[in-house]
Formats: C-alpha cells, sequence, structure tokens
C-alpha cells in the first residue's frame, strides 16, 4: 500500500514525496482512515513504528479541510517530555509544510517567553508536556475550549514519570465533545483504567509488541571483560564504516566517562542525560542529527522516543537488566524498514542479562568471536558479589563525604 492509497489530500502527499515516505507503516496504514472516520483510537505500539506519523497526517488533514483563518488551538498532543514534544514539533512542521496550519511546542526547563510570543501569534496544533501546559492555563495564555483532538503520547511512561494528577487535571479542562487518541507502548491496568477516563468507544490498534525486535535489525554481541570494554568499543569504532552510532551507559557517570575517553581519542561524542541542561541536550542531538558529533552517549533518558532519521549503529556498552530496555534501545535502529545494527558489550556480571534478553525476543544473539578483547573473567559467585557491593557502596559514601568537605571548606574561605 502507498501512502497515496489513504486518501491523503495533495498538500500532504506533496511534504510526504519530499521526505521520500512512499509506504505507510502498519500503524499509519491502520491508524490514518480510523483518525479521518472520526474514532477515537487506542493504539498500542512501542517506538520506531511511526505512530507519531500515524496520529499527526490525519489530524493535518482533518484542519487544513476547515480552511479556518482563525488560529484557536483546535488540537492538543501532550507528551511525557522535551525531546519528545519537539520531535513530535518536527514531524508536523515536515508534514504540514504545505499548508497554512500554525503548530508550536511547550515544555519546561527554559523561560516561557518565547513560547508565549509564539501561543499570541495564534496556533492551531500545540504540543506540551503536562507541567508546562498547566503553569500556561493558570496564566491565562491558554485556553482548551475550542480543542477538537486530543492526543496522549507515551501514556504509560507519563505515568511511569508521575504525570498522572496532571493528566487527569488537563483532562478535565478539555470539551466533552472531542475525538481523542491514546497511544502507549505497554498496556498495564493502570493505563486501561486510564483510557477509559479519555476514550469513547475506541478503536484498538495493536503493532509489534514489545518482546519483538524489528526483523532489519541485525544483532551482534561481544563477550569480554569490564575493564576490557574501553579498549573493545574503541576497536569497533576503529570501522570507519560505522559513520553514526548511538550509544547507551547504564549511569549518568557513565556517559560522560566514555564520551571523555572518546574524545580523547579524536572521537567525536558528546552525552546526554538527566542532568545535562535542556540547551546542552538539544545541541547534542542535534549535533548527531546534522553530522558533527560521530558517536551519541544516552542513558535510558533517550532510549524511548529520540527520532534519528536512518539511523544505523545501536551500542549497548552496558547490556540493562532489563530485557524490555534492550528492545527499547535497540528500536532507534531498523525503525520504518530501514536496515539496522545493534551491537553489545558483554561483561561476565552481565551474561544473565543477556540470556534473558534472548528468551524475550525468542531468538539467540550472533555471538562475535574474532577480536582482541576476549572474556576471560567468571561471573562473580554470590559471595563476591555481595563483597563487591559493600565496596562500591563504600567508595561511594566517601565519594561524597569528600565532596561536601569540599565544599565546607570552599564556603569557609570564602567567609
Amino acid at each position: 500500500m502507498t501512502f497515496k492509497a489513504l486518501n491523503l489530500i495533495e498538500p500532504i502527499l506533496k511534504a510526504l514525496q519530499k521526505k521520500q515516505y512512499i509506504n505507510p507503516t502498519p500503524i499509519q496504514e491502520k491508524a490514518i482512515p480510523q483518525v479521518l472516520e472520526n474514532r477515537d483510537v487506542l493504539g498500542v505500539a512501542q517506538t520506531g513504528t511511526g505512530k507519531t506519523a500515524a496520529f499527526s497526517i490525519p489530524i493535518i488533514q482533518k484542519l487544513a479541510a476547515k480552511k479556518s483563518n482563525n488560529h484557536n488551538i483546535k488540537c492538543l498532543i501532550v507528551t511525557p517530555t522535551r525531546e519528545l514534544a519537539i520531535q513530535i514539533k518536527e514531524n508536523i512542521d515536515d508534514y504540514s509544510a504545505f499548508t497554512n496550519l500554525r503548530n508550536a511546542v511547550i515544555f519546561g526547563g527554559v523561560k516561557q517567553g518565547s513560547q508565549v510570543t509564539q501561543l499570541k501569534k495564534g496556533v492551531d496544533i500545540l504540543i506540551a508536556t503536562p507541567g508546562r501546559l498547566l503553569d500556561l492555563i493558570q496564566q491565562k495564555y491558554i485556553s482548551l475550549k475550542a480543542i477538537e483532538i486530543f492526543v496522549l503520547d507515551e501514556a504509560d511512561r507519563m505515568l511511569d514519570m508521575g504525570f498522572i494528577n496532571d493528566i487527569k487535571k488537563v483532562i478535565k479542562l478539555l470539551p466533552q465533545k472531542r475525538q481523542s487518541l491514546f497511544f502507549s507502548a505497554t498496556m498495564p491496568q493502570n493505563i486501561v483504567e486510564l483510557s477509559k477516563t479519555i476514550l469513547y468507544k475506541p478503536v484498538k490498534i495493536e503493532v509489534t509488541p514489545v518482546s519483538s525486535t524489528a526483523e532489519t535489525i541485525q544483532q551482534y554481541v561481544y563477550l569480554t571483560n569490564k575493564n576490557l570494554k574501553k579498549n573493545l568499543l574503541i576497536h569497533i569504532l576503529n570501522d570507519k564504516n560505522i559513520e553514526q552510532v548511538l550509544l547507551f551507559s547504564r549511569t549518568k557517570h557513565g556517559a560522560n566517562r566514555i564520551a571523555r575517553d572518546l574524545i580523547k581519542k579524536n572521537i567525536s561524542a558528546a552525552a546526554i542525560h538527566g542532568d545535562r541542561s535542556q540547551n546542552q541536550r538539544q545541541k547534542a542531538l542535534q549535533d548527531f542529527k546534522n553530522g558533527k558529533i560521530r558517536v551519541l552517549v544516552a542513558t535510558d533518558i533517550a532510549a524511548r522516543g529520540i527520532d534519528i532519521d536512518k539511523l544505523k549503529y545501536v551500542i549497548n556498552y552496558d547490556i540493562p537488566n532489563e530485557s524490555e530496555t534492550y528492545v527499547h534501545r535497540i528500536g532507534r535502529s531498523g525503525r520504518a524498514g530501514e536496515e539496522g545494527v545493534a551491537i553489545a558489550l558483554c561483561e561476565p556480571e552481565e551474561l544473565a542479562y543477556l540470556k534473558d534478553i534472548e528468551k524475550l525476543i525468542k531468538q539467540k544473539i550472533t555471538i562475535i568471536k574474532n577480536h582482541p578483547f576476549s572474556q576471560t573473567d567468571k561471573p562473580m559467585t554470590v559471595k563476591e558479589r555481595k563483597e563487591a557491593n559493600k565496596e562500591k557502596a563504600r567508595r561511594k559514601q566517601e565519594f561524597f563525604a569528600n565532596r561536601k568537605k569540599k565544599k565546607q571548606t570552599q564556603q569557609k574561605r570564602r567567609r
């Protein structure tokens, strides 16, 4: 099937052609006609399935058909993080390029001035994170009275991040008569209950359960020792065909350290995680998209929702202890039918996680045997692990105690 067969208007087809998108993904094929038919939709889809286009394309078509010069907010899209909000806006910019629709994005962590200016000019589609949305509603900069379409994206993540009460407040402010679209990667009971308060006789659309990885992703694992990972990574990146890599680290400190080590070896890299300011994260992401940075080192803040066109390589520097996280991470590559390569560096303590992942995805991951940093260490015994964890906790305590002492000394000197 092609996008043309979905009865889309010429301006949208022109925009899709410009992006060289010809065939819709399964969720787009299923959801677009239902949204155009004014149905409420319950979409169960993991990231990388093309769900943003599945809701934004029909919304643009419906609003463009009204040919209204009155730029009141007619569609509200609520999403949990700034990164996701910005990506949705970028997608809507692309698909609505040949219409006269206006869209804006609002999120916290930055001054509200430029966002308010944008809102005052008039907006048809508003993409927002919950906190900033409620702030600006309270300040009377936003009214939801004219909302015709409401989208809740990444609902499970929204709940994980503690936004449930904010979402309930937003729902109370929406007009009773509206179309609602609800998307979630997983459907635990609390998400099912939330969807019932938002949707009216919804069509359920389900694609690619979380246990599966895209068929277009080739998966490889290197077995190595913990202290050899750094050298192994450099060895892998010596292959100049590996142009751009999204690399996952378990911790923020680990991400910073990996980025520093790569830069020392003249490999352009940047770290993106929760301790980075909004501007730093946006800049790193933009530099990566523009090809200025070869390796973007991320914690799981980036595991869902970072949308990079045609990204081929994902490296798991640390193998996650939750198998689903692995699936979400490698889902950054091999998107919408493109080819992807996922590489994992596995130390002895992570062998159990590797087994769990293979069990979940129901396939064996190819082991790369011919490399200079082979695994020689054995996994720790229960007793050894306890001792190691004690030592780790002691070092951590020592580190923070020293930091506190240092701060106190500096404050005394200032006095």
